[in-house]
């Protein structure tokens, strides 16, 4: 599943952007926003998620459930 920013939450700081290994974080109005197609979890780059491990509020960047989990190209 990939990630989501949770909005209201997002202060706007770009950390989260600029750890990305896949360029899936853009800002969008003043907060940043996750692009799902381009998301995976940081599987394959890091043993956590880049956008959770710096962002500096807990529980911005959570697990979009509404989406099936990335799956690494055979």
């Amino acid at each position: 599943m990939p990630f989501k920013i949770i909005a209201s939450q997002c202060t706007g700081c770009s950390a989260c952007e600029l750890e990305c290994p896949n360029v899936a974080i853009a800002e969008k109005g003043g907060t940043f926003v996750i692009d799902p197609k381009k998301c995976t979890e940081c599987i394959g780059h890091f043993d956590e998620p880049q956008c959770v491990a710096v962002c500096p509020v807990d529980n911005t960047c959570v697990i979009d459930t509404s989406l099936a989990r990335y799956q690494e190209p055979a």
